[in-house]
C-alpha cells in the first residue's frame, strides 16, 4: 500500500487513545478510530460509549470490531491453559504481537488506511535499515517490553503519538482541550479480564474438580504443609503463599503431575546463569546474536541483567546471563535491549 495520511487509531475510551486522537488530528492525519470488543465484564460497554462520543466531537469516523471470540480463544483459553500447565502466562505480550496489532493492519489494508496507532507509551526508531521499538519518554509508563514480537512490516506502519510524552502531560492535554472525564479517568491495572486476582478469575472459569489442595515441600522432599492447588503459585513468588514458618520463603520449582509447590528459604537456590526461549522474534540478527552488550528483561518494571544470546541447534535462543538471576519462570516473556532499544524476545521455557 502508497502511503497516505490515513491511520486508524485503536481507540480504548481511556485518556492515552483519546489523547493520541487528538495528537494525530494536529498533526494533520486524517483518523478513524476503532475499538476492539476483547472483554466486557459484568457486559459493561460504558468504554464503547466513550470511544463513540469522542469520536463525535472530534468529528471522525468509528468503528466498533467484534474480538470477543478470538480473544477467548487466543488469551483467556491460553492464559487459563498456561497456569494449569504449572506456567506464568504473559497475556499482554500475546495480544500486543498476535492479535491487536496485527489485526489493527488487517482493518487498515481493508479500509484504505496505511498508517497504525495507538496510545502506547513507546517510540521508534530506523537504525541500520530495521524500524525498532524505543522506550518511551515515561519510564513509569514505558511499554516496549510487550512489543518485541511486531514485524517489520507493522513497525514501519506505526504511529505512536504518546511515545514522547509523559502521562501527566497527558491528562493536561485532555483537560485544556475540554475533556474532562478523559482527563480525569482511572489508569486500568494489571490483566484486564482479571485485573486484580487471577486466582479468583481461575476459580471461577475452571472445573473445580482440576484445581484441589495438595503439598508444599522443602528441596529436600520433606512434606510442610498444605495448599490449595499448583496453578494458584508461580515461581518466585513469596506472598500470598499461606504457610506460615517463621521465615521468608519462595516458591522454587512447580511440579503440576503431583500437584506439588517446592520451597526454598535461600533466593540464591532460585537463581539461573541461563534459559532458553522459543517463539522468539529478533528484529535484527546482526545486532543481537553472539554480542556482549545486550540487556535481558524478564519483568515489565524489574531486572535488567547483561547477557549473550546464541541460537541453539533445535531451534530455541539460548541466553546466557552475565550474573545469575532469581525467579525465571516458564511461560513468562524475555525482551532484549540495547540502551533503550528493543532487539527482540521470546517465550521462556
Amino acid at each position: 500500500m502508497k502511503e497516505n495520511k490515513k491511520v486508524l487509531l485503536g481507540m480504548s475510551g481511556g485518556t492515552d487513545s483519546s489523547v493520541a486522537a487528538l495528537l494525530l488530528l494536529d498533526a494533520g492525519y486524517d483518523v478513524t478510530g476503532v475499538t476492539f470488543r476483547f472483554y466486557e465484564k459484568d457486559n459493561n460497554t460504558e468504554y464503547l460509549d466513550d470511544a463513540r462520543y469522542l469520536c463525535e466531537k472530534l468529528n471522525i469516523p468509528h468503528i466498533t470490531y467484534d474480538l470477543r471470540d478470538k480473544f477467548k480463544e487466543y488469551i483467556i483459553d491460553y492464559f487459563i491453559k498456561e497456569y494449569m500447565s504449572g506456567r506464568t502466562p504473559v497475556p499482554c505480550t500475546l495480544c500486543n504481537n498476535y492479535l491487536k496489532w496485527p489485526i489493527l493492519r488487517e482493518i487498515a489494508d481493508k479500509e484504505g488506511i496505511y498508517h497504525i496507532a495507538t496510545g502506547h507509551y513507546v517510540q521508534k526508531k530506523f537504525i541500520k535499515g530495521y524500524w525498532h521499538i524505543i522506550n518511551g519518554a515515561d519510564p513509569d509508563k514505558d511499554q516496549s517490553f510487550f512489543l518485541w514480537g511486531l514485524p517489520q512490516d507493522i513497525l514501519q506502519r506505526m504511529l505512536l503519538p504518546l511515545g514522547g510524552l509523559t502521562k501527566t502531560r497527558i491528562r493536561e492535554i485532555a483537560a485544556e482541550r475540554g475533556f474532562m472525564k478523559v482527563a480525569t479517568k482511572k489508569d486500568s491495572l494489571g490483566v484486564c479480564f482479571c485485573p486484580m486476582d487471577y486466582r479468583s478469575f481461575l476459580k471461577k472459569n475452571v472445573d473445580t474438580e482440576s484445581i484441589k489442595p495438595g503439598i508444599f515441600c522443602d528441596e529436600e522432599g520433606n512434606q510442610i504443609g498444605i495448599h490449595d492447588g499448583f496453578p494458584f503459585f508461580t515461581v518466585g513468588q513469596r506472598r500470598g503463599l499461606g504457610i506460615y514458618l517463621n521465615k521468608a520463603v519462595f516458591v522454587k520449582d512447580i511440579i503440576p503431575k503431583e500437584n506439588k509447590i517446592i520451597l526454598s528459604d535461600n533466593i540464591k537456590s532460585l537463581e539461573k546463569n541461563e534459559m532458553w526461549l522459543t517463539d522468539w522474534n529478533i528484529t535484527n540478527e546482526e545486532s543481537l546474536i553472539g554480542k556482549d552488550d545486550v540487556i535481558v528483561k524478564i519483568r515489565y518494571r524489574k531486572q535488567a541483567n547483561r547477557c549473550r544470546v546464541e541460537k541453539s541447534g533445535d531451534g530455541r535462543l539460548h541466553v546466557i546471563l552475565f550474573e545469575p538471576l532469581a525467579s525465571i519462570a516458564s511461560g513468562q516473556a524475555a525482551a532484549f535491549y540495547r540502551n533503550n532499544m528493543v532487539l527482540g524476545g521470546g517465550i521462556i521455557v
